[in-house]
């Protein structure tokens, strides 16, 4: 799970939000942790209960999603990775289970109407790490970027329609406005 980033929309971090007295970092670790035997929480402060193994970034890495999937892969023990950003808090273990049960690719991203959504997505280790470090030290952050040099598979905003049936799983939670429209979505009261 990618818990960095500056959080400079939001104003506070997003990992340590909370409903229902359960933090979204929280949240999306006990989630992987249900469907997984490892979890790992990249970058960032995890709250104390979110279950998993904590791997800071390293020492003056950018604040970017980018950094943090470097992180991510680097510390993974498999060869599939499932990244999932900790500002996704409706996110289903349907949508998980779809993307690690697709066939083979480099990476397998969903493609929401909204677009690519990367930052909950199924990596290949081997594939990926070389090209996103690379990218990362040639000070470009994009994620799109490395995307494009890797066999990437986008499912359809029809084949995620399947996965997620409501069409909430990827509300990204960035500013106070998004964070108010998820809690509507998770019952209201705080």
């Amino acid at each position: 799970m990618l818990l960095g980033g500056a959080s400079s929309r939001m104003g506070s971090d997003k990992a340590n939000l909370a409903h229902a007295g359960i933090e979204m970092a929280t949240y999306g670790a006990r989630l992987l942790s249900s469907l997984f035997t490892e979890v790992l929480l990249g970058g960032g402060r995890a709250p104390e209960a979110a279950p998993g193994v904590r791997v800071p970034d390293a020492a003056g890495a950018a604040r970017a999603p980018l950094a943090g999937l470097v992180t991510a892969l680097s510390a993974a023990s498999t060869e599939r990775i499932l990244v999932l950003a900790t500002d996704l808090p409706l996110m289903t273990p349907d949508v998980l289970l779809g993307l690690v049960a697709w066939p083979g690719a480099d990476a397998v991203v969903p493609r929401t109407a909204d677009g690519p959504q990367p930052l909950c997505a199924l990596y290949r280790k081997e594939a990926v790490l070389g090209v996103a470090r690379a990218q990362l030290e040639a000070g470009a952050f994009s994620m799109r970027g490395v995307l494009e040099k890797l066999e990437t598979v986008y499912l359809s905003p029809e084949e995620m329609e399947r996965l997620d049936p409501a069409g909430t799983a990827f509300l990204n939670v960035n500013t106070p406005e998004d964070w108010e429209r998820a809690v509507e979505h998770l019952g209201g009261a705080r």
